[in-house]
């Protein structure tokens, strides 16, 4: 795999990849009532992204990448697992919820995974961290307060469980550091398209709505794979600080296009999601400073 060894160039690719990301919730609402075709979406996108990674490996690795399939072992098929209930989880928080609820949820991630790891891998967690952990735990509880809206608690329940299941993913990394990655996450566009089509079929529903709809399903699976392979080639040569602010890339980047009225959106963050925000904020603030000191880094290297 391509590894970029000069901060000065890889600081900006990583950025790159965050702001592709943080296209995904603009893409979500161009859609044509999303909320009602949410396993479509869920098809659409695993597809995408399998196709897609296993294209990106077959050119980094030649005919010889299935054969990541066969190292993937128990922690590549529950992380690929958590990372697909996260992906599943995603559609329906932010169908139900704006798209700052469901980011900020998923900004609560470091958290989530930090918890995890010390339940399931006994790793130690300083002072330090669970004062960065009760912090954003405020705010979260703040969000869900101010959440009175019929649907919206659901919106925030299925957006803390997109973050636990990418805390899940982050964790099986750690668990078996020499898991093959992309394939991992190749597996969780398999989990999601296999689900999808399950359910489908149960319902008796068609796999596509609308070829408009189908194209937008595609145009976030594309993003989803883009940001990670630039990510990835991009992560080796960035102090952990830098990287954990990558999350606050997203975040920020996606409430702000879905709030700029030049997009048609309009989609403007209510007082408490406001005040929970600045809460996750200075957490994951305070937390990248404590990763700096500790060289302590969760993620895709």
């Amino acid at each position: 795999m391509i590894e970029l060894k000069n901060p000065k160039i890889a600081i900006p690719v990583v950025m790159f990849a965050g702001i592709l990301w943080s296209f995904g919730p603009l893409v979500v609402r161009y859609m044509d009532n999303p909320n009602l075709v949410p396993w479509q979406y869920i098809f659409g996108r695993g597809l995408t992204i399998f196709i897609i990674l296993n294209l990106y490996l077959y050119f980094e690795e030649g005919l010889k990448f299935w054969k990541n399939y066969l190292k993937i072992g128990k922690s590549g098929i529950l992380g690929g697992c958590g990372l697909g209930i996260a992906m599943i989880s995603f559609i329906y928080s932010i169908t139900n919820t704006t798209a700052a609820v469901t980011l900020l949820c998923l900004a609560a991630m470091p958290f989530f995974t930090a918890l995890l790891a010390f339940i399931f891998l006994k790793e130690q967690i300083s002072l330090n961290v669970w004062i960065s952990i009760i912090v954003a735990t405020i705010g979260i509880v703040i969000m869900a307060f101010g959440n009175k809206e019929e649907n919206s608690l659901v919106g925030l329940i299925f957006g803390i469980t997109s973050s636990i299941g990418f805390s899940i993913f982050s964790v099986t990394l750690r668990w078996k550091k020499d898991t093959p990655k992309f394939t991992t996450v190749a597996f969780a566009g398999l989990f999601c398209l296999v689900t999808a089509t399950i359910i489908i079929f149960l319902k008796g529903q068609v796999f596509f709505s609308s070829s408009y709809n189908g194209t937008l399903f595609s145009i976030h699976g594309t993003l989803v794979c883009l940001g990670l392979i630039l990510y990835s080639i991009g992560s080796k040569a960035i102090p952990a600080a830098e990287l954990t602010l990558l999350s606050l890339t997203e975040v920020i980047g996606g409430i702000f296009w879905v709030w700029l009225p030049l997009f048609g959106i309009n989609e403007i963050p209510d007082t408490n999601t406001i005040i929970g925000g600045f809460f996750l904020f200075i957490s994951l603030f305070y937390y990248s400073l404590i990763m700096k000191w500790n060289k302590r880094y969760i993620g895709l290297n």
